[in-house]
């Protein structure tokens, strides 16, 4: 059954935002973007999947990195406009960056500074440059 994917107002290119927020603490980890297909396939899997823009394609969080996020649950807000995934992130990290959340910089003084530290360097976590 599809129907509640039918319910989701999905904009003009197909996408909605998700919200993927720790489950235990609470924390906000990212914001990423689901088509159909990915939220079909997260709800399915109990794995988070997203749409990479950047990638153009699906995008199996953990794929590269290890550091999967397990769906606890998902949830529509208010207006339908948004989506919510409750998730337990595997390694503690869920940004590329190596930190715990993608939301490490803060405005202070004018200026964005970097206030969450690098739980792992992302060359090891990706063996790139």
């Amino acid at each position: 059954m599809t129907r509640w994917l039918d319910e989701v107002p999905w904009d003009a290119r197909g996408m909605i935002p998700v919200v993927a927020q720790d489950a235990g603490s609470g924390r906000v980890l990212t914001l990423a973007w689901m088509n159909r297909e990915a939220l079909a396939e997260t709800a399915k899997s109990g794995v988070a999947v997203y749409w990479s823009r950047s990638r153009n394609r699906l995008w199996r969080k953990g794929e590269e990195s290890g550091h999967v996020q397990q769906v606890v649950e998902i949830r529509l807000d208010c207006d339908a406009d948004a989506l919510l995934l409750r998730v337990k992130q595997s390694g503690g990290i869920a940004c590329h960056t190596g930190r715990e959340s993608c939301f490490f910089r803060k405005l202070e003084n004018g200026g964005w500074v970097s206030v969450d530290p690098v739980l792992k360097d992302p060359q090891l976590i990706y063996g790139k440059k």
